[in-house]
This record gives structure tokens, C-alpha cells and sequence, in this order.
């Protein structure tokens, strides 16, 4: 508030005009509660003091005596309605503390009509207006929302927030801030923040114990993203020796039980400003952030950037204006639906604080409106960085409200089902080598055999073989596992649109070496019904296959065609034929050179299960291909 000077306050009093000048050095020494009595009194001595009416409703709105903030602001429009138009701004904004929304609506209706008010305040006070009447109406239609503390095993007397989760929900990861120790390297701060992770075992979470080196320093981390199979760890580290600006983007992988040592996402990710708060969508190369770095829409926006196949990462992109505005977007989490983004936000509409928000991906790249969660999942206060389960149906948040066990605490809840991103399960096993059974260090991919799409993609442990994917509902999906110097593993997954816990899937891939004589199953090779026509949905396992010859110059193959016994002999042997020639077709005509194929057809003679059921007729009409000797 631009408060008068003395020779133009509005009172000839001069007891009121002492007990003013006395409570504005008060306040702006931050005494606010001397600065209240001081102020109280000078409005005892004239009424219609309006500079005193003015400075005691702000000293109010800072103790939080919401009620008499509101009727010293009333007041002192009463006196002089123009004065300060922004008067109307700050006044609706306690209204809305108060969730007095339809006050704040009207007074927020009279701040705009003030054709005087500067562009940067009519800005502020439009994004005001639309947030009470969203708050209005949101406020008398609340959403279902029974939040539950995630218990003394998770949270602790101190602050426990921002929490990550893997795609099977049996790792937790989440930042504390406790008192610093002596080895504390923050500058002289009181507190350090560091990782804590715990594991859930037949349903209860154990005891939270320090992520420990080479993770957590001394220093402070947080604001962190764990990959949905659990191997990647990407967090935000802040004022180190190697970093590009004030805060920057960090990555560890895990191998067993060790997490490496951080690397630095590199000065393309980071710039000379702010950056932090990542996730990692499933596909392991989408990486979204907060950003304050210039060519935003404001302070902090978010931005997106993809990891190319060589492990560099692109030029960070904006996600635009549909997600980010002129205040600030955070906190954001990318499920592993790949689609659905969930964001704090204090530039859309919303309860008056920072909101939580979600965004869905469209087909044209870009993101939909954001549409905000609701009361009282978001209240008048500031809610930030949610996370939702695989499933799509709980959601975790901290939370600093009343009974719980700390300060700011971990909390749990079940997510109404319009806010619920795309179901999507998962896939968890170990990959080997097929005879000595060693763990194989392999990349594991996810593809929507319908659009081509990579859904997911992980690495599976090299040390011991294991690994942990999620398969996304409604589609089918080729999940394709390859190592150097072993055939490639095909598999063939159809999920419906409605997925529960049980859909889980459990598989021991073991992968041959490349040697004459081994053979693979293509599970994703599709043919039109009696006919050899290759389906489209074939392209991912052909075009698999085309990499796989291309990565191996010197191998020399047979497409190998089978059928089930439905029909007669003649017709199951010519149908083969004509398969395994249409897919050594396809192969030469993607550059593949035709002396390093044959083709041919088994018809019925070689099942792999018995023909006297639908499941293993379906079994025994396959392609194969397998290494022939060298000439």
C-alpha cells in the first residue's frame, strides 16, 4: 500500500497520527503484533482515520486475523472507495482465505471496472477474478477426497515430502529436511535435505532409512523423479562446484543394490538460471522439468526435452501456453501412461493458493487445458507435486494439515475417476543367457503395435538380469528384449482397457546366442486370415528384425513358416510358403540383401502344442527365424 505522507493523511488527530507513524515503523520492522496495537489505537482515536483503516488491514492479513482484516479494508473503501483501487485486489484475496468467494467475486468485479489500474495489476487481477469464480463453484460441489497418513513408518517429526514411486508401488522415495549436522554444507542453514526410501513388504511400508552415498551429500537434495522400473534416480541438485546455474538436473542409475555417482544432465538441460523438479516418463527418454531460464510465459515454466538414442538429450522445449501462464507451473509428474501430466500452478484457476492441475497429451503433440483437481483436494493454501500409482486409482501428497505425525507429512487417497490417468500394469523378471543362465545387461522396449509407438523402455540389471516395465492398458503391445550378441526375444501382450492388480505380468526371458542353429519365435509376425498379406501391425516385429540383420552384417537367416493343422496338407504347405517368402520380402525390400535369407514353409509338420485346442492351434501358426551356418 503507498501510504500518505504526514502533511496528507486523511486525520487532524494528532494522538491517531503519533500511534500511526509509531505502528507503520513497527511494521516495517516486521513487528506485526506491535504494530496491530499500535494501529488498533489510532483507529480508537479517529474512525475515520483511512491510512490507519489501510495499514491494520494489511498487519491483519499477515497475523492471519482474517475477519478483522476484512472489515478494516470494508472500512476504509467506505471512506474513500478510489483511493487505492488496489484495495479491492488484496481484500478479495482475505475473502477467499475465508472462502467468501462470492464477496470475493463482486470485489474482485469492481478492482476491473478501475480503468486507472496498471496492466501488470489488471493481469494479476484477472487471474484473481477467474480463480473465484472457479473456487464459487467449486467449493459447493467438493470431490471425493479421504486422505490417510502413510504412517509412522514414512513420516517422521520433521518435514516428509515429495514423494516418487516405481510402477509396482514396492519403492518409495521421498525428500526429509532435518536439522543439520555438523558436516553440513549449506552455508550456515539450520536444515538439510536429503533422500529417504523405503520398501513395501505384504502390503506395509518398512521403516524409512537415507538413500545414502553417493546420492545424498552433505549439501541439500530434492525435488526428485524415480524411473517407473526403479533403475534411473533423476533429482535436482543445488550450488555445486560443476553446475550450470543456481539449482541443476542430475541423474544415477542404479546397478543391484549401488547407485552410481550423479552425473550432471550437461548444460543443454541446465542453464544459467534455475532448473529443477524432473520426471521421467516410461518411455525413459521424455524428461519434463521446472524451469526459470528465459523464453518462458513466466517465472518458472515447465519444459520438456527427449533423450536421443545415443544418451544425449535435445534442446529443451516450453510445453506452451496451454500448460504455462505468466505465475508459476511446478512440481510436475508425468505417469507412466505417458499422457497424463499432473502440475501445481498459481496462474490457472483455482482455490486462491497454488493448485494441482492435470493436462492430457493429444494426438498433435499438444497438451489439452489443464483442469484443476478440485475442493478440498486443493484448498485456499498451496498444494504441490502429486503422484498418482500405475493403476491410476490412489494418489500420494504431502500435506502439512492438522493430526498428522510432523510437520509436513506423507498422505495417501483415493482419486476420483475423471482425474485418473490411463490404467497401466506391469511387467517384472529377469533376462538371461539361455544356457548358463547369467544375467544379461538388455534393453527392454514396449511398442503399441497399432501406432508404432514406443511406450516404455527400461535396461535390465547387469548384475542380476532383473527388470521392471509397465504395459499400458486398452492396446496390444510387442515387448521386445535384445542384448549384443544374442538373438532378440519376442513377446506379445493384449491388455484391456481395465486393468486390476492381478494383471500383472511375470516372465523369465532367456535369450540364445547368435550361432547357427538358434532360432526365435516372432510372437508379433500377422497375417490376414488364410491369406499371406503381412498385417500393418507386423511393421514393429519386421522392422525389429531389420535392425537386428543390420546390427549383424555376417548372419545369414531362414524365415521359416508354420501352420496349424486346420485344412488340408497341400493348402497348410503352400500357405507357409507363401508367408515366410512374404516376410523375406519385406526384408529385401528394407535393404536387406536377398543372398543372406531363404525362405521356407513347414505347413503343419513341426507344432509346438497340440492342435486339439484354440490356444495351441493359435501357438503353432507362427514365423520363425533362425541362423543358418555361414557359407
Amino acid at each position: 500500500m503507498a501510504l500518505a505522507q504526514p502533511g496528507q493523511l486523511s486525520t487532524k488527530n494528532k494522538k491517531a497520527i503519533s500511534l500511526f507513524q509509531e505502528g507503520r515503523m513497527q511494521f516495517e520492522y516486521r513487528k506485526n503484533e506491535e504494530a496491530y496495537e499500535l494501529l488498533s489505537k489510532a483507529v480508537e482515536q479517529d474512525d475515520n482515520f483511512y491510512e490507519a483503516h489501510m495499514l491494520l488491514a494489511d498487519v491483519c492479513n499477515d497475523l492471519k486475523k482474517n475477519e478483522e482484516s476484512i472489515t478494516h479494508y470494508k472500512k476504509a473503501i467506505s471512506l474513500a472507495p478510489l483511493r487505492f483501487p488496489p484495495v479491492y485486489y488484496n481484500l478479495a484475496g482475505v475473502e477467499m482465505d475465508m472462502n467468501l468467494y462470492s464477496d470475493a467475486v463482486q470485489h474482485m468485479q469492481q478492482f476491473l471496472g478501475i480503468k486507472t489500474i496498471s496492466k501488470d495489476l489488471r493481469t494479476k487481477g484477472e487471474q484473481r477474478f477467474a480463480s473465484a469464480v472457479f473456487a464459487e463453484k467449486a467449493f459447493a460441489n467438493p470431490v471425493p477426497f479421504i486422505p490417510v497418513n502413510l504412517g509412522e513408518a514414512i513420516n517422521s517429526i520433521h518435514n516428509d515430502y515429495h514423494p516418487s514411486l516405481t510402477v509396482d508401488e514396492d519403492l518409495l522415495i521421498f525428500t526429509r529436511m532435518r536439522p543439520a549436522d555438523g558436516l553440513t554444507d549449506n552455508g550456515g542453514s539450520m536444515v538439510e535435505e536429503d533422500f529417504y526410501i523405503s520398501r513395501r513388504r505384504n502390503g506395509e511400508w518398512l521403516p524409512a532409512i537415507p538413500l545414502g552415498e553417493p546420492i545424498n551429500t552433505h549439501g541439500n537434495e530434492g525435488a526428485h523423479s524415480i524411473s517407473p522400473d526403479g533403475r534411473y534416480f533423476y533429482f535436482t541438485g543445488c550450488e555445486r562446484p560443476e553446475g550450470f546455474g543456481s539449482c541443476d538436473l542430475y541423474v544415477s542409475e542404479k546397478a543391484g543394490d549401488k547407485w552410481s555417482k550423479p552425473k550432471n544432465l550437461g548444460e543443454l538441460i541446465n542453464s544459467s538460471t534455475w532448473d529443477a523438479q524432473p520426471t521421467i516418463g516410461p518411455d525413459g527418454k521424455t524428461l519434463v522439468f521446472t524451469s526459470k531460464r528465459k523464453g518462458g510465459y513466466g517465472m518458472a515454466d515447465l519444459w520438456m526435452s527427449r533423450k536421443r538414442d545415443n544418451g544425449t538429450w535435445t534442446m529443451p522445449t516450453n510445453l506452451g501456453d496451454s500448460i504455462n501462464t505468466p505465475f508459476d507451473e511446478f512440481g510436475p509428474f508425468l505417469h507412466p501412461d505417458g499422457k497424463t501430466l499432473y502440475f501445481s500452478s498459481s496462474g490457472h484457476p483455482g482455490m486462491g493458493g497454488k493448485d494441482i492441475f492435470y493436462s492430457r497429451l493429444k494426438a498433435d503433440g499438444t497438451w489439452s487445458t489443464p483442469v484443476n483437481l478440485g475442493y478440498p483436494i486443493n484448498t485456499k493454501d498451496e498444494e504441490f507435486h502429486m503422484i498418482v500409482s500405475a493403476d491410476g486409482k490412489k494418489g500420494y501428497f504431502s500435506s502439512d494439515r492438522e493430526g498428522g505425525i510432523g510437520k509436513r507429512d506423507l498422505y495417501m487417497f483415493d482419486l476420483y475417476e475423471a482425474a485418473r490417468p490411463q490404467a497401466v500394469t506391469f511387467m517384472r523378471g529377469k533376462v538371461r543367457e539361455e544356457v548358463s543362465f547369467k544375467p544379461i545387461a538388455a534393453n527392454i522396449e514396449v511398442i503399441d503395435l497399432e501406432t508404432g509407438e514406443l511406450k516404455a523402455s527400461t535396461k535390465s540389471d547387469a548384475i542380476n538380469g532383473e527388470f521392471l516395465i509397465s504395459l499400458p492398458s486398452g492396446s496390444s503391445y510387442a515387448v521386445n528384449a535384445d542384448a549384443k550378441g544374442f538373438l532378440f526375444y519376442s513377446g506379445n501382450y493384449t491388455l484391456g482397457k481395465e486393468l486390476t492388480q492381478k494383471d500383472e505380468y511375470k516372465v523369465d526371458i532367456l535369450l540364445s546366442p547368435v550361432k547357427a542353429g538358434s532360432k526365435v519365435v516372432l510372437n508379433n509376425i500377422f497375417f490376414e486370415f488364410g491369406e499371406a498379406k503381412l498385417k500393418s501391425q507386423s511393421k514393429v516385429e519386421l522392422n525389429k528384425l531389420v535392425q537386428f540383420l543390420e546390427s549383424n552384417p555376417d548372419v545369414r537367416i531362414e524365415i521359416g513358416g508354420h501352420t496349424d493343422d486346420v485344412g488340408n496338407d497341400e493348402f497348410n504347405q503352400k500357405l507357409s510358403e507363401q508367408r515366410a517368402t512374404s516376410v523375406v520380402n519385406y526384408l529385401t525390400e528394407n535393404k536387406i540383401e536377398a543372398a543372406r535369407l531363404e525362405a521356407k514353409g513347414y505347413g503343419e509338420k513341426s507344432p509346438l502344442a497340440t492342435n486339439a485346442t484354440e490356444t495351441g492351434r493359435a501357438i503353432n501358426r507362427r514365423t520363425e527365424f533362425k541362423i543358418l551356418p555361414s557359407k
